[in-house]
């Protein structure tokens, strides 16, 4: 396999080289035959050439078999500058953004209930105006004191986001909430939710709900436990699954893949964090636990067993570290730092 890796910008070359030196070591332990190619975007990519996403690193990730990104501070960018996650996205149609949630044994946790429930955000569409139209922007200004932005949604986008949110249901605990707004948004969300429940139709061993977005927001924070797949679009999505990590114990402790039918790119849910690049601070799990997932996804579209062992074997490294005090960096309570963490899962990797 042909991994591709791309540090980002701020605390990612510190959570990225923590990350391979895992994936290093699950390489050996279960002979993965991983290569590891390692490429510049971002700030890095655009000192260099001008350019924060270039063509040669799109066709490199489009020919590699999953490639990782780290953070990348694209607010940073000059005017024109490319986000390289939102480039990536859109060229390579990594249109099922996958958020697993989780409380971990020992951690604090803030909703009511304890969670592990996954959030298949569909990630073209919706009121993201940098990936929502084939030429130009979906958000405009027609005089200066009048701002738009459109909202597409499609039969084609709903439709197989829902399918990959099923398929999961199928291996979890088979059960699937689409989340909405179709008392107000009756067009867009009614298209939203006639793909869904054709999809649903299809699986009669999964059951299936739907929840209005705020009354959503609000259960996760009261009884988070009763949910195990949510569906539904980008920006609801966005918003949930952040609500959800956040309430699971924090950003740093989630992972995140973004899949398409083709490719498949693991990244970190949370920001760059130049405020503590280059301290030995930044908590690596998020990054770690996206590559695991980039593993299972490996694994699963090739039958390859010893894919999913791998990202089993690291879930589980990280649950054993994350328990102990010892053995947890600084934000969440313990001692370590990004380089003394790393040390400590490769000797549970081991």
């Amino acid at each position: 396999m042909n991994l591709l890796a791309l540090a980002g910008d701020g605390i990612g070359p510190e959570i990225t080289a923590v990350t391979l030196a895992a994936l290093e070591r699950l390489d050996k332990r279960f002979g993965l035959d991983l290569r590891i190619e390692r490429r510049e975007v971002g700030l890095a990519s655009l000192k260099r050439c001008g350019e924060t996403l270039t063509a040669e690193v799109l066709e490199a990730c489009r020919a590699a078999d999953g490639f990782i990104l780290g953070p990348v501070s694209h607010h940073d960018y000059p005017p024109g500058a490319r986000n390289p996650s939102g480039g990536l996205r859109i060229a390579l149609d990594l249109y099922a953004n996958v958020r697993p949630s989780r409380c971990y044994e020992g951690l604090a946790h803030w909703g009511r209930t304890r969670m592990d429930l996954v959030i298949v955000r569909e990630n073209t569409e919706g009121f993201y105006a940098d990936r929502n139209m084939h030429q130009g922007s979906g958000e405009f200004m027609p005089t200066p004191d009048l701002a738009l932005s459109v909202r597409k949604i499609s039969a084609r986008a709903s439709r197989r986001i829902a399918q990959v949110a099923f398929r999961l249901a199928r291996r979890r605990r088979r059960k699937v909430t689409a989340v909405h707004k179709a008392n107000v948004l009756r067009m867009g969300e009614g298209l939203f939710l006639r793909e869904v429940r054709s999809v649903a139709q299809e699986y009669p061993d999964v059951s299936y709900e739907e929840q209005l977005v705020d009354s959503m927001a609000a259960l996760l924070v009261r009884d988070a436990a009763r949910f195990d797949v949510v569906v539904t679009t980008n920006m609801y999505g966005d918003i949930l699954s952040d609500e959800a990590t956040e309430l699971a114990g924090g950003l740093g402790l989630a992972g995140s893949i973004n899949a398409g039918d083709e490719h498949c790119m693991a990244q970190a849910q949370h920001g760059s964090a130049p405020d503590i690049a280059g301290k030995d601070l930044a908590n690596p799990c998020s990054l770690l636990l996206s590559a695991g997932m980039l593993l299972g996804w490996l694994g699963d579209r090739h039958s390859a067993q010893g894919y999913l062992r791998a990202q089993a074997a690291l879930e589980e490294a990280l649950a054993g570290l994350l328990h102990d005090p010892k053995t947890r960096t600084r934000d969440l309570g313990g001692a370590l730092g990004t380089r003394d963490f790393g040390a400590a899962l490769l000797q549970r990797l081991a």
